[in-house]
């Protein structure tokens, strides 16, 4: 959205800056309309340790949980053996489901670590 009025701002002649804004901004609203006809996905993470993770009701071999800031990232390995990522802004989601997905990403990720010595 802040795109042609950078390409306006920056230091470019203005005859090219102005047809670069331009379709600066052609490209930002298809962007828009095509995340805009996207359905949402679901994600569902196992509550047990042998449970099994899905993502929109496929069973996922892997799945990883990664915070960065306020942002969230979801690396999984499909039951293809495709790799999928999703990133965004947990903010999105109602307050208890916004926690849940905290308290579970902390608890995979403490599950997860090696142990420093042996038992």
């Amino acid at each position: 959205m802040l795109a042609p009025l950078s390409v306006l701002g920056s230091d470019l002649p203005r005859i090219a800056a102005w047809p670069l804004a331009a379709a600066a901004a052609a490209y930002g609203l298809w962007q828009l309309r095509r995340e805009a006809g996207r359905a949402p996905r679901q994600l569902v993470l196992a509550t047990t340790a042998g449970g099994i993770d899905t993502l929109d009701g496929q069973p996922l071999q892997a799945c990883r949980i990664a915070w960065r800031g306020p942002l969230a990232f979801v690396h999984a390995i499909g039951h293809d053996g495709r790799g999928q990522r999703l990133a965004w802004w947990p903010d999105t989601l109602p307050r208890p489901l916004r926690r849940e997905l905290r308290l579970a990403a902390a608890a995979r990720a403490a599950s997860r670590r090696d142990r420093p010595m042996a038992p």
